[in-house]
């Protein structure tokens, strides 16, 4: 029976994780994580991790000044 799990970062729905034979797949439900999207993780949490991480990647190159 398929497991899925609901991924949020700071009230945001990343997407969601769908258990399959070798793990969980990452579906994106915002553009923002889009770069997890059909990524395979070990864990949900993992999953979790690997959305939390993006969008920081992405705010800290929001904020830093242009190197151009």
């Amino acid at each position: 029976m398929p497991q899925a799990y609901i991924i949020e970062i700071e009230s945001r729905t990343a997407g969601i994780v769908a258990r399959d034979e070798r793990g969980y797949r990452f579906f994106s439900s915002d553009r923002t994580f889009d770069g997890l999207e059909g990524r395979e993780f070990r864990t949900a949490r993992a999953a979790e991790r690997a959305a939390r991480t993006l969008l920081q990647q992405r705010r800290h190159m929001l904020t830093s000044p242009s190197l151009a």
